[in-house]
């Protein structure tokens, strides 16, 4: 496993020669579709704002605005995604809430409704969970119709919708702060049986779960379902690097559950604004930001994440323009080496100016051997860093990327991986 998992991460790797050498064309008129709409003969049910639980559906991955562009519309939502490509899908298993059946169901954000695809009693999911007993309340599910990212990223795409998964759990997260009690994500549960269960042939698959439920005593039967395949693309080119590294990663070893669960303080209403005013910013203007703007973020990202694989991953801080403090590298709040990086910073984020003006730019790494579960948290303290950027009034922006091995050389890093890089300033 370990071989597979570090020859996908090395075939991935951006360098100065690959990204000028790499002559991929994209065919924007085959864009592939980013709504995942199940037939018509599915009841559906419309989200409505009045009740809390259909509220805290919206806020995991609802649009909030769309942009328009010279023969180009696309909708944004509360999470963020690559190129606005949202490789991801949400559905959830659901017992005794509000405004629901019970019953599996898939979220259309496109028209904020979600699709009853099978009805439930004795039977459910749990068991693919490991779970024996029937669980009131939501478990979600998020899979990966991967050919909407690969179609313009290619082969380093499967790093997207993991990352990209990692928005929505952060999502998930944000929404349960508002809305609802603790969740727990889950990584390690039958992830082909349900696969196969929801039809999916080898176009999408799941990444992750997230429990937010109260157990019962009684009794679940393991759901039994074949749902016929529902195109989520409109157009597909099969990716076998993806394919075997999704496969190769499904395995988790040594696992170390984390059972502490977040303690935020956002004044809600304003969170809320927060998680709805969400963009990626396109510029920085070169301002600092203060000391304790940058602590107070350092405290949000370092909470917490409950989950039953919890990998390490290491923040590292190129701090550009901060009132207060040094300029230099940090690593997971502690002072390694003086200097002004924004240059360099830059150059490392493929030479794009967001690195550069950035009050802080954000490198995250690890050398987990869980490759899916590592990544996806790297997106959720991602999220985090864009909710508590926007709550704190300063703009945020991912940067997927970089120089891999010369970020791990500016970093005096050997085995390690680069999962994701970020900006945060004015």
């Amino acid at each position: 496993m370990n071989f597979e998992l570090n020859q996908y991460h090395l075939q991935t790797k951006h360098s100065y020669m690959s990204i000028r050498t790499n002559g991929h064309y994209m065919d924007w008129n085959n864009q592939p579709n980013v709504f995942k709409i199940y037939p018509e003969s599915y009841k559906r049910i419309e989200l409505d704002s009045d009740i809390i639980s259909h509220k805290f559906i919206h806020f995991i991955a609802g649009l909030t605005a769309k942009k328009t562009y010279p023969g180009v519309e696309y909708f944004l939502r509360v999470n963020p995604s690559a190129g606005a490509l949202y490789p991801n899908e949400v559905y959830f298993q659901v017992r005794d809430e509000e405004g629901f059946e019970d019953g599996i169901y898939h979220y259309e954000s496109n028209n904020s409704s979600v699709v009853l695809l099978k009805s439930i009693k004795e039977d459910g999911v749990e068991p693919y969970l490991n779970i024996d007993t029937q669980q009131n309340g939501f478990i979600f599910f998020i899979s990966s119709p991967y050919y909407r990212s690969s179609w313009k990223y290619q082969d380093r795409a499967f790093r997207y919708c993991l990352l990209d998964s990692g928005h929505l759990l952060g999502s998930l997260e944000a929404s349960t702060y508002l809305f609802k009690e603790e969740y727990h994500i889950q990584y390690d549960f039958d992830k082909l049986t349900l696969n196969e269960m929801f039809g999916f042939k080898n176009q999408e698959f799941f990444l992750s779960a997230c429990l937010l439920t109260t157990s019962t005593k009684e009794k679940v039967t393991p759901l039994k379902m074949k749902l016929s395949f529902t195109d989520p693309t409109g157009t597909y080119e099969a990716n076998e690097l993806i394919q075997n590294a999704y496969k190769n990663t499904l395995l988790i070893e040594n696992k170390k559950a984390n059972t502490k669960h977040p303690t935020f303080n956002f004044h809600k209403t304003i969170f809320e604004e927060a998680v709805i005013k969400r963009r990626s910013i396109r510029d920085f203007h070169q301002q600092s930001i203060k000391e304790e703007e940058f602590n107070s973020v350092m405290e949000i990202l370092n909470q917490p994440i409950t989950s039953d694989c919890d990998e390490e991953v290491d923040i590292y801080c190129v701090i550009n323009r901060v009132q207060g403090m040094k300029l230099g590298l940090y690593k997971n709040g502690n002072y390694l080496k003086e200097g002004d990086f924004k240059d360099k910073a830059g150059y490392l984020c493929l030479e794009q100016v967001l690195g550069r003006d950035s009050a802080v730019t954000f490198f995250l790494t690890s050398k987990s051997k869980n490759y899916q579960a590592m990544y996806q948290k790297s997106g959720i303290i991602g999220h985090r860093l864009y909710l508590a950027s926007s709550y704190l009034n300063l703009g945020c922006t991912g940067i997927g990327a970089y120089y891999d091995d010369d970020v791990l050389e500016f970093l005096e890093l050997q085995n390690e991986m680069v999962l994701y890089a970020l900006a945060i300033g004015n």
